[in-house]
């Protein structure tokens, strides 16, 4: 299947948060090299493009790192991708502290559709806490230049954080919803403490606390209740969005589409149908060295059906007539029976659509079909 969406990768920071355990580099050597690195993702765009392979891209998404970090070499890029396709949706990822004015105007200017900020909370302290290098002013603002340059704009936000309350986390929500702020999409996720990051290391440490998952619970139910009575519409796990304005390249990821990722450390799906799936990572800044991952028809459909698990919309008929191909009826029938009985999916309109629960305890529930991968 032809590629649908594209990810570029950027893994530069002005400074790395104490949770991140993502690719990304922070001391002024690499920053030294970004220049050279951008130049080498730029020759990676041309020569997909060149084979065809970015003819059919729907959405491009410009992750990190920080991209916004590059400032104007960032255009560079985007109009290099955008000389081989023609994408309904272009999202750019940034962070308040490096994301001007004039930069936003630039790449709206470019064919950029959307802006990521990471805004992960409006009170200075817990910013503080994580390693955030921005204030809530500073995200504020940021805001607020997306949307002067005619950008769609999403927000991430973060909950239990080392000294985050139940009040703290409903005064981040109320300015961010308030009708002169108001973006379009936000993404909220609870804080998990890496392995080997400085937060899990302080925490293990004791010298900060991190809330517990009852907490982020609590937030994640308090964030669904304000956002749907300030029109927010929930349509994933973690995502919610204004009428017309869901994350389309999320939304390929979640539903099977193949997409290309470019860049050290991206990854890459190819689905084949019948042939099964190919999965695939950068290893190396210059697109030579990759790991590979092949799928069978029958882990790639399991996979689809996990996947599916995220979103508001559930398991359609028609994934579950798919999946019937690859996988005995009888063994499905039993995980869609298991979800319903557990409490963590129910039947609506003909699709199996996760629960409140379903949600709550996401690993349970996607467990039940990705078991479906493989023979018992």
């Amino acid at each position: 299947m032809p590629y649908e969406a594209l990810y570029l990768h950027i893994p530069f920071c002005k400074s790395k948060c104490l949770y991140c355990d993502f690719d990304s580099r922070a001391d002024a050597a690499c920053l030294d090299g970004m220049a050279a690195y951008l130049d080498a993702l730029e020759m990676q765009v041309r020569a997909h493009g060149n084979a065809g392979e970015l003819d059919d891209v729907k959405t491009v998404y410009i992750g990190g790192g920080t991209p916004s970090l590059a400032g104007e070499r960032l255009i560079g890029l985007v109009c290099s991708i955008l000389a081989f396709c023609t994408p309904v949706e272009f999202t750019c990822e940034a962070n308040p502290e490096s994301f001007s004015a004039g930069l936003a105007c630039l790449l709206a200017r470019a064919g950029v559709t959307r802006v990521s900020l990471g805004v992960q909370s409006l009170v200075d302290c817990e910013l503080s806490s994580i390693g955030r290098i921005h204030s809530a002013v500073d995200a504020l603002e940021a805001v607020q230049r997306a949307r002067g340059a005619g950008l769609t704009v999403s927000c991430d936000l973060m909950c239990g954080l080392p000294g985050q309350t139940l009040a703290s986390w409903e005064r981040t929500l109320g300015m961010l919803l308030d009708g002169e702020v108001r973006p379009d999409h936000i993404s909220v996720y609870p804080l998990q403490l890496e392995e080997g990051t400085p937060l899990e290391r302080m925490e293990r440490a004791g010298t900060v606390r991190v809330p517990d998952e009852d907490f982020q619970a609590e937030c994640m139910d308090r964030a669904a209740d304000l956002m749907r009575f300030a029109g927010y519409a929930r349509y994933e796990v973690a995502s919610y969005a204004l009428p017309g304005c869901e994350c389309l390249h999320n939304i390929a990821y979640w539903t099977g589409k193949s997409y290309l990722g470019l860049g050290r450390s991206a990854a890459s799906m190819r689905d084949e149908g019948d042939s099964g799936r190919e999965r695939f990572v950068q290893l190396d800044d210059g697109g030579i060295e990759f790991d590979r991952e092949s799928l069978s028809p029958r882990e790639a459909v399991a996979e689809d059906l996990m996947l599916s698990c995220r979103m508001v919309r559930g398991i359609s008929t028609e994934l579950l007539d798919r999946a019937s191909r690859y996988i005995p009826v009888d063994l499905i029938d039993a995980a869609c029976s298991r979800a319903v009985d557990l409490g963590l999916a129910r039947w609506s309109h003909g699709a199996l659509v996760p629960t409140h629960a379903g949600w709550l305890e996401g690993n349970e529930l996607f467990g039940l079909f990705w078991n479906l991968a493989r023979p018992a």
